[in-house]
């Protein structure tokens, strides 16, 4: 449940999808007629990814159809304003989520399209296109998928082994479903340019409507809401899901056979994703195998970042940075690893993920050039960016360690 209440937030990044897809899982839920007075099943589901590290890839897009433009206004955006990388360790000791900011200029590979054949390689597009070239005219959702894993993997050296585009309504219906995120507010939280969002100083319970608001919120005032900016609002959202994750946790949900089944069934119907994940039995397996993750063990990673020298409203990797993260979540290592400390294999083999090659051998991605203008069509929004900086963990730090203060936002 730890990763669903992740996959489950990231819809709401900018304006979160209410997009129809075609696996979508019908619920007939009895145990209100049935009542309390009976047995319920209580065997533990299994994990089928047992031993596999996982790389999911999370995009929630600004879509305005199916009746989001009441919540976003009028507009026929179709981008993924949140791309959240969640790896999960093979040993199911740790989750990392990595934010890749909307804004980043990036090499966009060619992609096939929905109609046949196939897009023409962007060269300094904004990171969030990626999405909306795939899609094509008519927006599919498969495809704008695949364009973007596709991205993610070309600049990255990271397999993508599942993805998940979630609804809008999957926030709404999560949040309400365990009773609220609480969360406690070091100032005021007022957003504007609609969004519907004002939240008082201190201790506050979102219901899935204040939650869907926070997550999109990127101008108003408090919690750096006065930058309008999209890598502050990446913060917020971090704060947000590990408050969720705790109160998850505090629930023992995932020790809950039963509610799990339930509440995986209700998040599969809000989100669209590949068929791995799509079985309800193999997403409570997955859950289950995480139940015994600390949440120190949850890490959140923001890219190292600095401003386009030719336009301050986007961002560049700082590739040497950059490069060091994806090499490490590749060979399933936590924060704090050196592949140069790694010793030497007794049966003379190669270093495993000590080399600046990707899991296929590739040469390590780049970041591209901050020299380039920026892309002739770029996705639409304004966005100031503050002061670069890197939330990965100092290089010589030898496993991953507590947060030495919650993130703001999160009650303690």
């Amino acid at each position: 449940m730890v990763l669903t209440a992740v996959l489950a937030f990231a819809g709401t990044g900018a304006v979160a999808a209410y997009l129809d897809f075609k696996d979508d899982i019908d619920v007939s839920d009895v145990d209100a007629l049935l009542g309390t007075d009976r047995a319920t099943p209580s065997r533990d589901p299994d994990d089928p990814f047992s031993g596999r590290a996982l790389n999911i890839l999370v995009m929630g897009t600004d879509y305005r159809g199916e009746g989001n433009d009441a919540l976003a206004g009028d507009g026929d955006e179709f981008h993924s304003d949140t791309t959240l990388l969640v790896h999960v360790a093979g040993d199911r000791s740790r989750m990392e989520i990595v934010s890749i900011p909307r804004d980043s200029l990036v090499d966009i590979p060619a992609c096939p399209l929905p109609g046949g054949g196939q897009s023409s390689p962007r060269r300094n597009a904004m990171f969030n296109s990626a999405f909306a070239i795939g899609g094509g005219p008519s927006k599919d959702v498969t495809g704008a998928a695949a364009c973007t894993i596709r991205t993610v993997e070309t600049l990255t050296g990271v397999p993508i082994t599942d993805h998940v585009v979630v609804k809008m309504n999957g926030v709404i219906g999560v949040v309400d479903a365990i009773g609220g995120v609480p969360m406690c507010l070091p100032e005021p939280v007022k957003g504007n340019n609609h969004v519907d969002l004002d939240l008082p100083a201190g201790e506050v319970r979102l219901d899935g409507y204040q939650s869907i608001n926070f997550l999109r919120a990127r101008k108003g005032r408090g919690m750096g809401l006065e930058l309008g900016s999209d890598l502050a609002r990446i913060q917020r959202q971090q704060s947000f899901v590990d408050a969720m994750v705790r109160e998850i946790l505090a629930q023992n949900v995932i020790t809950d056979s039963p509610r799990l089944y339930r509440l995986v069934q209700a998040v599969l119907k809000s989100i669209s994703t590949n068929p791995g994940l799509a079985d309800p039995a193999a997403l409570a397996g997955l859950a289950w195998s995480v139940r015994g993750i600390d949440p120190a063990d949850i890490v959140f990673t923001s890219l190292p970042v600095v401003n386009a020298p030719r336009d301050p409203n986007r961002v560049v990797w700082v590739e040497r940075e950059t490069d060091k993260i994806w090499e490490r979540i590749a060979a399933d290592q936590p924060p704090g690893w050196d592949p140069s400390q790694e010793p030497e294999p007794s049966d003379g083999g190669g270093d495993a993920g000590g080399s600046s090659t990707g899991p296929s051998g590739s040469p390590a991605p780049s970041a591209p050039d901050a020299a380039s203008p920026p892309p002739d069509e770029p996705a639409p929004g304004d966005t100031g960016v503050p002061s670069p900086g890197s939330s990965a963990p100092a290089a010589e730090e030898p496993s991953p360690s507590p947060t030495p203060s919650l993130l703001p936002g999160v009650c303690g």
